[in-house]
């Protein structure tokens, strides 16, 4: 009993000094008996509760209002918790919320909240901050392509199976419409899904129904495993493929003859990159020299000296040569004088922004039809803006 009127003669205590502030006349004259009552009611608990319960009841006399009004209300919200019908009461959102609201406005709120550990209530706060900014940070919905250029995506990504989304955006870039590779992706996607990434069986059957100032050899073999060689001139700055021809047995006087060839017209670079292949020798670089280029030769195992013809036999044997069977050399110098064609005047490249090799840049009109054509029987195709 001595404990329950304690606490009810503070609680009075605690009402009035709220009502009427700490220093107002009342207070003082009440203050000696007050101080009086608490020290004999201190006497009889000290032997039953702990000198820190007693102390915090003596802190609470000094809180200011608003403190004491949040605890209270959290110490009330955890009442309510508790008397819910169930063994273990269920926090539920709206509990969490008003928990960490109380946590943030109070200081002394490890001491406040007892339903739950403080370490549960840091870790509340602490999924609440990443969704916050998880919403905050999300992308931006950018404007909506035009139902035609989705569809022309689509259209690039069913006819050109071997084609990339950076590949087709620079058809894309062609026709006059700038849209980012990871849009392209998304609307890609679903196409390649449901079509697969390999040519059809028709274009197969025609590519083989048919005979296909940096320079340098790709060596493949044909249908019965045997050696065969395309050679060819790259111009460095315009990227322009200038010259190319297959044989079966390369010598350097062949060799020669194919720098001969392709200078027939006059056009003649003034300085020829070239490895240290054998093919090439001294014949080589005699015929450069009655040209007018000076030969540069690269170092020893420097592929990356003559990068745009490692480039280059790259993009032969991943858009051509792995998706076709040889017959014989002339197959493959008819496929790679289709290619060349089709390289020099339709096919967009990264290394120049895009543009392509033999058409110089101009503007667009997006006004104009789309035209599609064919290339290889249907292993590439080219989109291009009507004349």
């Amino acid at each position: 009993m001595a404990e329950v009127r304690v606490y009810e003669g503070l609680d009075r205590l605690l009402r009035f000094v709220l009502q009427h502030g700490m220093h107002s006349p009342s207070v003082s004259r009440i203050r000696t008996w007050v101080l009086a009552r608490v020290g004999r009611l201190w006497s009889q608990l000290t032997p039953r509760k702990s000198a820190s319960e007693i102390v915090g009841v003596a802190v609470d006399a000094i809180r200011s209002r608003r403190e004491l009004v949040i605890e209270n209300a959290v110490l009330r919200h955890q009442v309510n918790v508790l008397r819910r019908r169930s063994k273990r009461p269920t926090l539920h959102l709206m509990d969490r919320i008003k928990l960490l609201v109380g946590a943030r406005l109070l200081s002394s709120w490890r001491r406040a909240i007892a339903v739950v550990q403080p370490e549960t209530v840091l870790r509340w706060h602490r999924a609440g901050f990443r969704l916050f900014w998880r919403r905050r940070s999300r992308p931006r919905k950018a404007s909506p392509l035009p139902s035609e250029t989705i569809d022309l995506i689509r259209d690039m990504a069913a006819r050109g199976r071997l084609w990339g989304a950076e590949r087709i955006r620079g058809e894309l870039l062609k026709l006059g419409i700038k849209v980012s590779k990871r849009t392209i992706q998304k609307y890609m996607r679903g196409v390649r899904n449901r079509g697969g990434g390999g040519q059809s069986w028709a274009t197969f059957l025609k590519n083989h129904a048919e005979r296909m100032w940096v320079c340098d050899f790709i060596q493949t073999h044909d249908l019965w495993f045997r050696q065969v060689y395309a050679f060819f001139f790259v111009h460095l700055a315009s990227r322009r493929v200038v010259h190319v021809a297959a044989t079966r047995h390369p010598t350097q006087a062949w060799t020669a003859q194919q720098l001969r060839n392709a200078t027939m017209d006059g056009d003649a670079p003034a300085v020829l990159l070239r490895d240290r292949d054998d093919k090439f020798g001294a014949a080589f670089d005699r015929a450069a020299q009655g040209v007018g280029a000076k030969v540069i030769r690269t170092a020893v195992r420097a592929p990356n000296m003559n990068a745009v013809a490692e480039r280059f036999v790259g993009s032969v044997r991943r858009e051509l040569l792995d998706h076709v069977l040889l017959v014989d050399d002339l197959h493959l110098a008819s496929l790679v004088r289709q290619y060349q064609l089709y390289f020099n005047e339709n096919r967009p490249h990264q290394g120049i922004g895009q543009h392509v090799p033999a058409k110089p840049v101009m503007d667009i009109d997006p006004s104009k039809p789309i035209e599609v054509t064919s290339v290889l029987g249907g292993l590439h195709v080219n989109y291009r803006r009507a004349a």
